[in-house]
Formats: structure tokens, sequence, C-alpha cells
């Protein structure tokens, strides 16, 4: 009996642990997608035009994507719970300032901070939730719900922010984050288990510098691409410098005795695909969102209350699939499921492209439709490439691999999203987004085989 007990205490402490960490995974992506809905009335507020709204909308990614893999060295040199904390004050300070911005430029520089923060926040918990599954078994298991916290989180910001904005201000929209972060900072030290550094691992410093600048600069040159030409100097120059930037990265790590990305780590082809599905399904979904807020307040005039309501079929459906993934991945595997996801989404994004953007169409069959196979296919593809990316990793790098997991996940909402919005248009985007992750389905399904 007594042991029964113990295993109780076990697995409600563990519960307890999965949720607080679910919570701030859900939070940091629900940060990156609330701004979307209000855009429009931050964007008359200040008087932005759409270029400045773009970059407001990716400011947050940018940083985060930059830093993430530095986030995820300091959570395995110095000890996930300890990185967690840290990443979590700067968070809060952030969010702190950003629903009291007077102006573009504070409100800029404050999603910049809080992205950093989540650059820290969000390896240190998945470094976390390593230690408090060890067997490799309810590792997976864990990791198949994970995968799905992204795309909630996304649709949640998306959802809530929208009817936050019209009850009251974009300004509480922003403020979710904030009352989130402070309870999980009073929270952590009493639900989550210390995790030991790794004491003889040095911080790599020379890639640290090299990564983040070369990853922002050149995440940075593709989002002004639209508002402004491939060949002037504004986009060149960022787009150059920080590919160079890159470069310089991966022949230091080549040399480097203790790397922050191991030149290997990359090779491994399930991996490679993996983080692929990840960048490409949070692209899709990023980008529905963006242009679909924008397209359905500013060419159909609806409200941001009725634009948030009409992802509520989306949140319905995604919180249904995700709940389905894990039992899917037991049975069917990681790879399958993955394949099937993509599949699916790139179905709904293709609905979308050819019916969305039809201002004469009803919603029950021009927005509908690809509203509810789009995160029928990504909360799956979520799942099942979180499996496929942290599979057979050492606890030492638990970091490393939240780390690049995070990064695909920030790089498809900022760069693929930029890259693909200067196609021409909005339908042509979400069209060759819904091809690319056709694509990456079938060598999924190649490699099922």
């Amino acid at each position: 009996m007594a042991v029964t007990s113990t295993a109780c205490v076990s697995v409600s402490r563990n519960r307890r642990a999965f949720v607080l960490l679910g919570s701030v995974q859900t939070m940091l992506i629900y940060t990156l997608s609330a701004i979307a809905v209000p855009l429009p009335e931050i964007g008359r507020e200040f008087g932005l035009a759409r270029t400045d709204l773009i970059l407001l909308s990716a400011a947050y990614g940018l940083s985060f994507a930059g830093l993430v893999l530095f986030g995820g060295r300091l959570a395995d040199r110095f000890g996930g719970r300890r990185a967690l904390t840290a990443g979590l004050a700067l968070f809060v300070v952030a969010s702190a300032v950003a629903p009291l911005a007077q102006g573009v430029g504070v409100l800029l520089v404050a999603r910049f901070a809080q992205g950093a923060g989540a650059a820290v926040v969000a390896p240190a918990a998945m470094a976390v939730l390593r230690t408090v599954f060890p067997a490799p078994a309810e590792y997976g298991r864990a990791m198949a719900t994970w995968g799905g916290l992204s795309v909630l989180g996304a649709t949640a910001g998306n959802v809530l922010s929208g009817v936050i904005s019209s009850l009251l201000s974009w300004r509480w929209a922003l403020a979710v984050p904030l009352l989130v972060a402070i309870a999980a900072l009073a929270l952590a030290p009493r639900l989550l288990p210390g995790t030991p550094p790794h004491r003889g691992r040095t911080l790599d410093l020379p890639g640290a510098v090299l990564a983040t600048a070369g990853i922002t600069l050149a995440s940075y040159g593709f989002v002004v691409t639209d508002g402004r030409p491939w060949s002037s100097a504004g986009v060149l120059a960022p787009l150059v410098g920080g590919t160079a930037l890159v470069v310089a990265f991966w022949c230091v790590e080549r040399r480097a005795r203790d790397p922050l990305l191991p030149p290997g780590f990359l090779l491994d082809r399930r991996r490679a695909l993996a983080l692929a599905a990840t960048a490409l399904s949070a692209c899709g979904t990023g980008m529905t969102f963006v242009v679909l807020s924008l397209h359905l307040q500013q060419d159909r005039a609806w409200s941001p209350l009725l634009t948030s309501i009409a992802f509520v079929p989306f949140a319905v459906t995604l919180v249904a699939s995700g709940r389905t993934a894990g039992p899917l991945i037991g049975r069917y595997g990681a790879k399958a499921v993955t394949a099937a996801g993509l599949g699916t989404a790139a179905l709904g994004l293709g609905l979308l492209a050819f019916t969305g953007f039809d201002t004469h169409s009803p919603y029950a069959y021009g927005l509908l439709p690809g509203l509810v196979l789009l995160p029928a296919g990504a909360a799956a593809s979520f799942a099942g490439a979180a499996v496929l990316a942290t599979a057979d990793i050492p606890h030492r790098q638990s970091g490393l691999s939240g780390g690049v997991l995070n990064t695909a996940m920030e790089l498809g909402p900022t760069v693929l999203f930029a890259v693909l919005l200067t196609l021409g248009s909005d339908a042509a985007s979400l069209a060759a987004t819904g091809a690319a992750l056709a694509a990456v389905a079938l060598l999924h399904h190649h490699r099922t085989k």
C-alpha cells in the first residue's frame, strides 16, 4: 500500500508540473499570436502602414528565434529550472511594459524583450520536462501532447485577443501573458523539480553571438521584403550580412570544443523532416491568423469580436485533434501521423487560398471547411513532429533539443511567413505554404515505408 501511495503522489506531482510547464508554453505562443486580431486597431491608433504592422507582428518572433539556441545552452549549463525562472523574470518585465506603450517604438522594444525572455523560457521548460518524465516512453507521450500546445496557444491568442479587444482594449489582450507569467514565476519553485547544471560545459559565446546576430539580421531582412523590393539596400544589407554571420557560425561550430549546435545534430534525416514540418505548420497557422484577421476586418468590415468568433471552429477542432494525436501516435507511429497531419493541413490551406478571400463567399463554405481541416492537420503534425524531433536525445542536450525545436517553431511565422507574403497576394501565399506542406508530407510518407 505504501508503494502504491508513493506512486500516486509521484504521478500527481508530475501531472502538476506538466500543467505548469504546458501553461507556460501555451502562454509563449499566445504572446506570439495575440497581436494578430488587434493589429488593425493598433495600426489606427499609432498611424501605421501595412509594413509596420508586419514588423510589429514579427518583432517577438525575431528575438525569440535569434536567441533560443543560446537559451537552450543556458538551460543545459545552469539547469532548466534556474534558466526558466530567469527567463520568466525578463518576460514579466517586458509584458508589463507592452500594454502601457504610448508609442509604436516602445511597443516594438517590449515585444523584442518578450521574445528574448521566451527564448530562455521555452528550451528551459523542455529541459525540466525531460527531468519530470525521464523514461523514454513517458517522455514520448508527454511530447505528443506538448507539440499540440503550440497551435493551441496560437488559437487562444487569436480568439481571446479579439474578444478582449472588443470588450476592453488591445492593451488588456496583451496583459494576459503578464498574469500567467507572474503565476508561473511564483509556482515554479514549488511545483518543478530542480535540474542539475552541467558544470563541465562552456557557453560557446562566439557561437551564441554569431547565431543570434545572424538569425535575427537575416530574419529582419526577410520581414521587410513585404514593403521593400528585394534589390533595395534595406533588404539586401541585412540578408547578406545575416547569411554571412550564419555561415561564420557554422564554421566556428565545426571547430569548437563544445559547440552551441553540434554540426551533426541536424543531419539526422528524421529530425530534419520533423523540424521542417514544425516550421511549415507554424507558418501556415500563423499566416492564416494574420492575413485572415486583416482580410475580415479590412475587406469585409468585420469587428474584432466577430473575427475572433470566426476562429472558434478552428479552436474546437484543434482541441479535438490534439486529444486524439497521442493515441494515434501510439498506434500508427509518429511518422505516419505527421505525414497525415501535414497532408490534411495542406488541403485546408488550399481551400482557404481558393475561397477564403472572396468577399462574396459565405462563411459556411468559403472559410469554414479550411478553418476545420487546417487545425485538424496542424495539431497532428505538431504532435508527431515534436516526438520525432526530440527522440533519442541525451539528457545533457535537453535544452539544445528544445532550442532547436523552438527555433523552427518561431522561424515559421517570421521568416517563412515574410518570404511567402512576397508572392503577390495573400491567397498565393497560403497556396504556396499548402504546397510546401504537401511536399514534406510526401517525404514523411516515403520514410514510413
